[in-house]
């Protein structure tokens, strides 16, 4: 059976040519246009921009994508880059925990990102056009055991399991990493408070394949926490 993959995550804008210039101006991400504007994360997952007159509400949606760089400069370079084109920040970028260095914002259509590198003082020259190692897209939910339960069934494999406090599932080929953690821990860690609003961004698997996998325009598959999936074949 295919990995059930985190190929992109659908989110809803009021402006897409203004959002497309703030993804395009902080990460020099690549962009497909379409009915569905598509933002390449240099092969590490996708942002897919969707024209809506609701603009994601305000409050924390469960939802932070983190974008895993190699040195804390590279760190420090994209939020500000970030905030010079509209975003706001919601932790500085410093040294975390175990020697990380991290940051946190909300982008200008609402989506919250992280930034982080898993040292805490540059050990190379950075990168003077930052690429990530890694995205990760990390739900809010409940209890991360059922949600684990509920992905391991439509196919995705457990990478790093920590019950309660975090799980994660390997990623595909060009995909971002899946990642469970409890709301309240989650909205913590990005410095927000943990006022959930449902879900609206939609999470998109474009693989081929997985029998357990909904159809574009047949059916979705919903999570136990509200979140949405489907397979895009556009």
């Amino acid at each position: 059976m295919t990995n059930l993959n985190a190929d992109a995550l659908r989110v809803p804008v009021t402006d897409v040519d203004a959002a497309e210039a703030f993804y395009t101006g902080v990460f020099g991400a690549s962009v497909t246009n379409g009915a569905v504007r598509r933002i390449g994360l240099h092969g590490k997952g996708a942002i897919e921009l969707v024209r809506s007159d609701v603009p994601l509400t305000s409050g924390f949606g469960r939802i932070v994508v983190t974008y895993v760089l190699d040195q804390p400069s590279e760190v420090r370079t994209l939020m500000d880059a970030a905030v010079g084109r509209g975003a706001q920040i919601l932790k500085p970028a410093k040294k975390a925990l175990f020697g990380s260095f991290s940051g946190s914002l909300i982008s200008p259509e609402g989506l919250i990102w992280k930034f982080a590198a898993d040292k805490g003082k540059d050990s190379a020259q950075p990168a003077v056009e930052p690429r990530p190692t890694e995205v990760t897209m990390i739900l809010g939910v409940g209890e991360p055991k059922d949600s684990r339960d509920f992905y391991t069934d439509l196919g995705m494999r457990v990478d790093r399991d920590y019950g309660s406090k975090y799980i994660d599932f390997h990623p595909g080929p060009g995909a971002a990493r899946l990642c469970l953690m409890q709301s309240a821990v989650l909205a913590k860690d990005v410095g927000i408070a943990d006022s959930s609003v449902p879900p609206q961004v939609v999470f998109v698997h474009r693989g081929e394949g997985n029998d357990h996998a909904p159809q574009e325009g047949h059916s979705t598959v919903v999570d136990p926490d509200g979140f949405q999936w489907i397979t895009a074949t556009d």
